[in-house]
């Protein structure tokens, strides 16, 4: 799962990123790609994510998105 989100946001951002990096306040994503990112996800793991969920508690780093979408598949 992380894998997957690394490689997404390597694909829509163009930057390598490591789980703890701060996607959101290091402006490696932004409005736009996040919900290129959420679209992606959403597709893959066939889950609905909805705009009040994207959130820096949710999305900032790799590894609060993987928990996030674990606990949207329990």
């Amino acid at each position: 799962m992380e894998e997957f989100i690394k490689e997404k946001i390597q694909e829509i951002a163009f930057v390598k990123v490591k789980n703890d990096d701060l996607l959101w306040t290091d402006k490696i994503l932004d409005s736009i790609t996040i919900v290129e990112l959420v679209v992606e996800i959403e597709s893959e793991y066939a889950i609905k994510i909805p705009m009040n969920d994207i959130t820096l508690e949710n999305f900032e780093t790799v590894d609060l998105i993987v928990k996030y979408i674990q606990n949207k598949l329990n």
